[in-house]
């Protein structure tokens, strides 16, 4: 049963997932921590963190762990194909039908309509991630994490080290601060 549940959330996530893993963010969210409860909201945190970290999609790298978190390989192997599905599906259709539907006016609309669609599903991710809350309705980012955040945001910008190495810087402060 549990197989199937893995199947049909990440199937729906795949399906209803547009604008890529940052848009999904809210509906991954929404499915494996509220509505099936398979992890907690720090764990969801930490998922999303990693997935920024390591290659790939978060939609993948999210499923690949929830499902082998809840279902062991088989639903790691379940939960990643099945969000990987739709994409393929739908890119194999379009692949098919490209030189017809390149210019037709409806697929130039539709994707015109789902632009600011897109945008405000993006920007609820950007507020999950911001003002994230535990199970107990607080918020666990503190004082360190905001300058943390502050402080890897103005290095990026001005360069000073590249993405890797603050990667790696932050995760030494981190740790540090944490420990």
């Amino acid at each position: 049963m549990i197989y199937l549940q893995l199947f049909l959330s990440y199937l729906k996530i795949g399906f209803f997932g547009f604008g890529g893993g940052y848009a999904m963010l809210s509906l991954i969210q929404n499915e494996i921590v509220i509505n099936h409860n398979w992890i907690t909201m720090d764990e969801f945190t930490d998922i999303v963190a990693l997935s920024q970290m390591t290659p790939g999609p978060i939609a993948i790298n999210s499923a690949t762990y929830v499902g082998y978190h809840i279902a062991g390989f088989w639903g790691a192997a379940i939960a990643t194909l099945s969000v990987c599905l739709p994409a393929m599906t739908i890119m194999l259709l379009i692949a098919k039908f490209y030189l017809k539907l390149k210019n037709s006016p409806i697929v130039t609309q539709t994707i015109r309509i789902m632009s600011p669609v897109i945008v405000g599903m993006i920007l609820s991710a950007v507020l999950l991630m911001i003002f994230p809350y535990s199970a107990s309705g607080e918020s666990f980012i503190d004082l360190w994490s905001w300058i943390l955040f502050i402080s890897a945001c103005y290095i990026s910008y001005k360069k000073i080290l590249g993405p890797i190495q603050l990667i790696l810087v932050s995760a030494l402060i981190g740790m540090l601060i944490y420990a």
